[in-house]
């Protein structure tokens, strides 16, 4: 017999849960009804869908810099992307929201039968294994390609893509064959003799990275997104100097280093 999540115990009753979603969901029937705005009426999945990217970057910039206040802020940003998509869908006849909250409460008690169905103590990586099992199951695929988002960032849609392909068997059996590639494509890249050329090889390093990322088993989208975010740090500390803006390159480059040391980040 499938067991069901008891209610939440965060400190926020059942009955205001209720009332706020059923709040948010008349606020965008009056947004997009005939007395609403004119904005929000004009609107389609294809021009939300910006949006609805950004909200996601924009929670993940919260997580990132530890601010409760500001996630809590961008987690009801993307919630009304999910609402708005959804009535727009409704209006077309499509489905619902509370399809929506259904399709996904299904899906996750299905992929986890070891939690819904018959309770077992598994680790994580069974609990991935079934999970991939159970919906590749519920999606049948010409490729294990199939079903890795366009919309994805390429960093992260390529992490994807080669992790998906690694499942085949179709990968290096260590780091150190993923980083002969890495080497590999950086000579390619520098004996290119074209713009044209020099960009096809630029991402065929790129891509190798991505590769010698997840098999030093972290991921490539967070390690880039740390190496954007100290380099802001750093240039942001230099370019209050009073001597940038006149400095030249060799200057600002000791600045640079002088900075790196400064913020113990050599």
């Amino acid at each position: 017999m499938t067991r069901r999540p008891s209610p939440s115990s965060s400190g926020t009753c059942q009955n205001e849960l209720t009332e706020q979603m059923l709040r948010l969901l008349a606020i965008m029937d009056r947004l997009r009804g005939p007395d609403g705005c004119e904005w929000d009426r004009a609107q389609t999945f294809s021009t939300i869908a910006p949006y609805t990217i950004e909200e996601a970057y924009e929670v993940a910039d919260a997580i990132a810099r530890n601010h409760n206040e500001d996630l809590k802020e961008e987690l009801g940003d993307l919630l009304l992307q999910v609402v708005f998509h959804a009535r727009m869908a409704q209006e077309a006849g499509l489905f619902a929201f509370a399809d929506v909250a259904r399709a996904i409460a299904d899906k996750m008690e299905r992929r986890h039968p070891h939690v819904f169905a018959s309770p077992e103590q598994i680790g994580p990586d069974k609990v991935r294994l079934n999970w991939e099992r159970i919906k590749a199951a519920e999606k049948p695929r010409d490729s294990v390609l199939d079903g890795v988002a366009l919309g994805l960032p390429a960093l992260l849609r390529a992490q994807k893509l080669s992790d998906r392909a690694a499942q085949t068997g179709f990968d290096w059996p260590d780091a150190d064959g993923a980083l002969d590639k890495v080497r590999e494509e950086m000579a390619e890249m520098l004996a290119a003799t074209n713009n044209r050329d020099r960009e096809e090889e630029a991402g065929d390093l790129l891509l190798a990275m991505v590769n010698y990322c997840r098999h030093c088993g972290f991921d490539a989208e967070t390690a880039l997104r740390l190496a954007t975010a100290k380099f802001e740090t750093r240039f942001r500390m230099i370019e209050k100097m009073p001597q940038f803006a006149a400095a030249s390159i060799e200057q600002k480059e000791t600045m640079w280093q002088e900075a790196k040391i400064s913020l113990g980040n050599e």
